[in-house]
């Protein structure tokens, strides 16, 4: 058994590959180079997607069997030719249910039935009665956060910054704004439901109603689908940050925050994960192994990610492009011998 770790960067992606160990570690790459590797995923059937994005050429969609040859999926997510929308990136890519969803920049949703070969807009969501209103975030107007609910395809959770959170019960041909509970961010005149700013979902593995949102005012949960979100922040030094990640084995949550939406940076220079191992209730500060001073990169939303082995493993890339790994579910750590470009994506997968 072994694992595969594919760290996307601004300049291309990268092959980590280790034994169950996860201890040593072997790197190959980059692959894409030179282009911006926004996220990567993969099916149930083992393709990898992997979503490239270059400020001259756009962005695109490949795919492989075997991480050596890749094909340019040629009907990939895109705005029609009438609309001033820009496609400027591919922010995440939903893979766990027979639909697979894109989640884009200029913020849109895209589903395919066909395993990814063409794509067409979820016009529900994307034609949305509040879209007039719909403001970006820092990172831009983005739809980086898509979760399903694999025993009821039909129920669809969109994370839009900097919007707020969306869900369809019926497919994607309508969708509800779900903000109960959550601090307004930006008022918009119009409609009020809108103007959070969600910047990381994850869902409980067994039951889709329960969902962990870290956003931009706090760290949230709710127990009823998005109906209503109550604060979970005990014992953390700050509630904002980017990413959120979950063991689906021991329903681990990891997370890390940062200063301040003004700094953005750790707070005092340490660089911190924090965990709770009881859904939320209470949050603990794993630094063993961390660099606990003169350390002042940040992590992206989507550059946290766990193996689900036993112990979980857990993969941080930041923003110095440095690469930290934890083989005992965060209670120690160790860097990675590599300095990459700005990370913006880590997906882990175990091969047998």
């Amino acid at each position: 058994m072994g694992v595969l770790v594919i760290v996307g960067t601004d300049k291309g992606a990268f092959l980590l590959r280790s034994d169950a160990a996860r201890a040593d570690w072997k790197i190959q790459g980059p692959l894409f180079k030179g282009w911006k590797v926004t996220t990567v995923a993969r099916d149930d059937s083992g393709r990898y997607f992997v979503a490239t994005a270059s400020d001259v050429y756009g962005q695109a969609l490949h795919v492989s069997v075997d991480l050596d040859n890749w094909r340019q999926i040629e009907n990939g997510p895109a705005w029609a030719k009438d609309t001033e929308r820009k496609l400027n990136q591919i922010w995440t890519l939903n893979l766990q249910t027979r639909r697979f969803y894109a989640g884009v920049d200029e913020a849109g949703l895209f589903a395919s039935e066909d395993g990814g070969e063409s794509w067409s807009p979820v016009e529900g969501l994307n034609e949305h009665p509040t879209r007039d209103s719909w403001y970006p975030g820092a990172g831009g107007l983005c739809a980086h956060a898509v979760l399903t609910d694999t025993k009821n395809p039909k129920r669809i959770w969109c994370g839009i910054s900097a919007v707020g959170v969306f869900r369809s019960d019926d497919g994607g041909l309508t969708w509800e704004i779900k903000n109960q509970g959550i601090p307004m961010l930006i008022e918009d005149k119009k409609h009020k439901e809108i103007g959070r700013c969600v910047h990381g979902l994850v869902a409980d593995p067994n039951d889709a109603e329960t969902i962990y949102r870290q956003e931009h005012t706090g760290m949230f949960r709710t127990r009823d689908g998005g109906e209503t979100w109550q604060r979970i922040e005990t014992g953390l030094d700050s509630s904002f940050g980017f990413p959120i990640a979950m063991d689906r084995t021991s329903k681990t949550l990891f997370i890390i925050p940062l200063e301040s939406d003004e700094y953005r940076i750790p707070a005092d220079g340490r660089f911190r994960v924090y965990r709770s191992a009881n859904g939320g209730d209470a949050w603990d500060p794993l630094s063993n192994g961390l660099p606990q001073e003169n350390a002042y990169m940040g992590v992206l939303r989507d550059a946290l990610a766990v193996d689900h082995l036993d112990p979980c493993g857990v993969y941080v890339g930041t923003t110095a492009g440095t690469v930290h790994v934890s083989n005992d579910a965060g209670d120690s750590w160790t860097q990675v011998s590599c300095i990459l470009p700005r990370i913006l994506s880590v997906s882990v997968y175990v091969q047998e």
